[in-house]
């Protein structure tokens, strides 16, 4: 059974190479060009600065796949929502690892304080991840059509989110998260 932990700098080369995948054969990220590990190891610090959760999956002790959220949008009245972001390795896939990874994520971002995540997910025929969003309770809420470009087609964006503790039902503390 994998484990999952905060991820750390020995992690990055691992998550750089996984993502590099997804970029290149994927279209669950619109990235075109695979990120530098130093692009990355920024992009991760830039989500742990924010106090917000980035965590990897390891396997028999190689990381198999990562997940972090960051702000929705940067605007403050948006600080207690932050999109999701899951990525596993082409080995790690159809293993049911992505449920696990995504429901640690889920459990890490409402200690931080958050009161929703965002799946904003590439491809509505992006099976696996709309499967993996909705077992751990995300519930759809729209398509945008046609709005991305890659691989010579055009591809949709599925919309999903989850409540996350608390949620809406009561007011949001003073202090931000």
């Amino acid at each position: 059974m994998p484990t999952i932990r905060p991820s750390n700098d020995q992690d990055i080369a691992a998550i750089a190479a996984i993502y590099q995948h997804h970029v290149l054969h994927g279209t669950g990220t619109f990235e075109i060009e695979p990120p530098t590990a130093a692009e990355m190891q920024a992009r991760r610090m830039d989500v742990l600065c924010k106090g917000l959760p980035y965590l990897v999956m390891e396997s028999q002790g190689t990381v198999v796949g990562f997940a972090y959220c960051n702000w929705f949008k940067p605007r403050p009245a948006f600080r207690f929502s932050a999109e999701d972001s899951i990525y596993l390795a082409a080995n790690a896939m159809g293993k049911g690892w992505g449920g696990l990874l995504l429901c640690e994520l889920m459990a890490s971002a409402q200690r931080a304080g958050l009161r929703k995540l965002i799946a904003v997910i590439g491809d509505s025929k992006n099976h696996g991840s709309i499967k993996v969003h909705t077992a751990c309770g995300f519930r759809p809420v729209g398509v945008l059509a046609d709005c991305g470009w890659k691989f010579d087609r055009w591809i949709d964006v599925v919309l999903m989110e989850c409540p996350l503790g608390a949620g809406a039902s009561l007011p949001a503390p003073q202090s931000p998260p």
